[in-house]
């Protein structure tokens, strides 16, 4: 099968023949068109869910079954989709000389409604982990846990929710980025002081709008994160192909920007979301060669739960075997199995000759 008919589900971009008139205004504040979903689900969330969380905030109109429509709306309908905004977005800012502002109101306002206290994601994700790469000096590497051991993650999980402020502030410390740590502070803090004051003066809709959110995504981010790099070759850590998974195919791609392309991001952190598809097409052998894992209809937190419950037989139906001559079901859960394994930390082997 060509890799090209393996991954049609996924979007791509194809230019409209017209916008309507929010769609131009949106075009005008964007260097790049393929970015306009990036503004029409800003535009959701300040229209809809802003003045939603407001209302609750009001004499006498919170109630526990509106703030339950509120949660519902919130995780269903926006935070799942902010957040992989958020993180295109943090890779390459889209908007145009003079609208820079507006990347302040998608982290500043909407970020905490959504589970993201301002800066910290962008500080963690993109000078932390992007830069360490999952090896030795990344906080949140997945190298030292046995991936599919509920107690290795609530470990990870519980590191990361008590200390990842002050695990970052030294590591910021200690590769003298001063800027990106007092940025980080700021932003955390300004968070704490405005939770701190709402849970005095309201701390019921201060708890559904701003805590809740925070500390489920903070769950998810971290269930994310160990099921993108959950199957690691051991003797190649370094490699994203080795130590990230692709998943293709899935709603999650559809819903929340190609986010399943994981490989693909981390061997080129700033590619456009609408060209994942296109370079996995392009690169199948490559894929073979380095014995890629990749997943058919599944997101990173159906293969966090599979993981946790080892359902390898599960995982195994899911595997997208590219090599022509294909393993059995029992070779591919035994592969799956080997690469959850704890892997020591070490200097990176050297990487095979394309």
């Amino acid at each position: 099968m060509e890799a090209s008919a393996i991954t049609g589900n996924d979007p791509r971009y194809s230019e409209p023949t017209s916008y309507n008139a929010l769609e131009r205004i949106g075009l005008g504040m964007i260097r790049d068109p393929r970015d306009l979903p990036f503004m029409k689900l800003g535009f959701q969330i300040l229209a809809i869910q802003l003045p939603f969380a407001i209302a609750l905030f009001l004499p006498g109109v919170f109630r526990w079954w509106l703030a339950g429509i509120y949660l519902a709306l919130t995780f269903l309908g926006f935070t799942d989709r902010y957040i992989l905004m958020l993180h295109n977005i943090s890779h390459r800012p889209p908007f145009k000389k003079g609208y820079g502002w507006l990347q302040k109101v998608f982290v500043w306002i909407m970020g905490p409604l959504n589970g993201e206290t301002p800066e910290t994601y962008y500080s963690h994700h993109i000078c932390m982990h992007h830069a360490e790469e999952n090896l030795k000096d990344d906080l949140s590497s997945t190298m030292p846990f046995k991936r599919d051991n509920p107690l290795h993650f609530l470990f990870y999980w519980g590191r990361f929710f008590f200390f990842i402020v002050p695990e970052l502030s030294v590591y910021f410390i200690k590769r003298g980025n001063y800027k990106q740590l007092r940025r980080m502070i700021v932003g955390e803090f300004s968070y704490y002081a405005v939770v701190a004051v709402g849970l005095y003066f309201a701390w019921e809709p201060t708890l559904v709008t701003l805590v809740i959110p925070v500390v489920t995504v903070r769950f998810l981010m971290m269930a994310g994160n160990w099921s993108q790099h959950a199957f690691i070759d051991p003797d190649h850590p370094e490699d994203p192909l080795r130590s990230s998974i692709t998943c293709i195919n899935a709603r999650y791609n559809r819903r929340c920007f190609n986010d399943g392309y994981h490989i693909g991001h981390h061997e080129m952190a700033a590619r456009h979301w609408t060209d994942m598809p296109g370079d996995f097409d392009k690169k199948k052998q490559k894929y073979i060669d380095h014995d890629a894992i990749v997943f058919e209809g599944l997101d990173y937190f159906v293969i966090w739960i599979l993981l946790m419950l080892r359902r390898y037989k599960t995982l195994a139906k899911k595997f997208v075997d590219l090599r022509e001559e294909k393993r059995s079901l029992e070779e591919i859960e035994a592969m799956l199995r080997e690469r959850v394994k704890p892997v020591p930390y070490a200097a990176p082997a050297p990487q095979p000759a394309e």
